[in-house]
């Protein structure tokens, strides 16, 4: 099995991957959310003049936001950097939309997507809005083509699966297990390990892991509807603050600080409690068990997204319970 860690680019984390590398996971990969993040694209290929071992991908590229040949050649940049080192997931960017008012692609467009982009990388002519493209840069200007990067899709339900049994090397998720079928399975993860004596609705434990349990209100009502999230711990008062907010701008108020910072709105509603029912919060021989059954499910690489103030010390207490996993299992994942 592979240990990799994930970030929401910021400023920080090329350190971050850096700290990574000497630590030992696998693979660092970087979100696609520009309304909230940095570029992923600018943030890895200033990681990769900075380390030498580590893979490095973006998970998920959303195809609402990028023109595909703009991806080709974001692609062919950070090989030319990091030859060898590179893995891309592509997926229908559920999060990255909600963050601009939009619902996520669909299935189809997605796979439009991939076949264009995968064609792209060969040096293929491809037909994209009806018009022919193909990757022109001349020797010298980029690496040759084809180019061999390895594609996961982002995929949690049937419509996604069927798409990465078609187009993609393997799968990346971070609410199902995709099925066996697949060699490689990505599967992202996130908690906190706790320290001696420490309680699971700390302080700290908040810090590293609220935003996450925030986003399971986000994603709930917007894949689900208001009488889900009333289904929730304190659902009614949340749904009661999103009210408050200017239905045209309320999806900015609605999901800042995505994933990585608790905000305003959720800072005084969600429970501390369901941070640690929602993330893997827990003593290291507890996230050693989550670890040894996502194995047994038939998950290749654990994929941890560290959170709050010390992103260094969480991978540091992650790789440490990692570690006597790494290799184990594994089943071929590419790279």
């Amino acid at each position: 099995m592979k240990i990799s860690c994930a970030f929401g680019p910021a400023e920080q984390t090329p350190d971050d991957i850096v700290a990574a590398e000497s630590l030992g996971y696998d693979r660092a990969w970087v979100y696609d959310s520009p309304a909230v993040y940095l570029d992923p694209w600018a943030t890895l290929a200033v990681t990769a003049t900075r380390t030498s071992r580590i893979g490095l991908g973006t998970a998920v590229v959303s195809p609402g936001l990028r023109h595909p040949l703009v991806t080709a050649s974001a692609i062919a940049t950070l090989e030319s950097l990091a030859p060898g080192r590179v893995s891309i997931g592509v997926g229908a960017g559920a999060s990255a939309r909600w963050l601009l008012g939009q619902k996520p692609a669909r299935w189809a467009e997605v796979e439009q997507y991939i076949v264009a982009l995968r064609g792209l990388v060969r040096g293929e002519e491809v037909e994209w809005e009806g018009k022919a493209l193909r990757m022109l840069h001349p020797t010298g200007w980029g690496p040759a083509r084809p180019i061999d990067v390895p594609l996961l899709v982002g995929a949690e339900g049937p419509r996604g699966l069927a798409v990465a049994r078609r187009h993609g090397d393997g799968v990346t998720t971070f609410v199902h297990t995709a099925p066996r079928e697949f060699d490689w399975v990505m599967r992202l993860v996130f908690g906190t390990v706790l320290q001696d004596g420490e309680s699971a609705d700390s302080d700290r434990v908040f810090d590293a892991v609220g935003a996450i349990a925030a986003l399971g209100y986000h994603a709930t009502y917007e894949w689900q509807g208001q009488e889900a999230v009333r289904s929730l711990p304190e659902g009614e008062r949340w749904l009661d603050a999103v009210a408050q907010l200017p239905a045209g701008t309320r999806h900015l108020a609605l999901h800042a600080g995505h994933g990585v910072v608790v905000n305003d709105i959720d800072r005084d509603i969600v429970p501390r409690h369901m941070a640690a029912a929602s993330t893997w919060v827990g003593t290291a021989d507890d996230i050693s068990r989550h670890i040894e059954e996502l194995c047994a499910a038939g998950v290749t690489e654990v994929t941890y997204q560290p959170g709050g103030k010390d992103i260094v010390g969480e991978l540091e207490r992650f790789a440490e319970v990692a570690a006597e996993h790494r290799g184990r299992a594994e089943t071929g994942s590419p790279r």
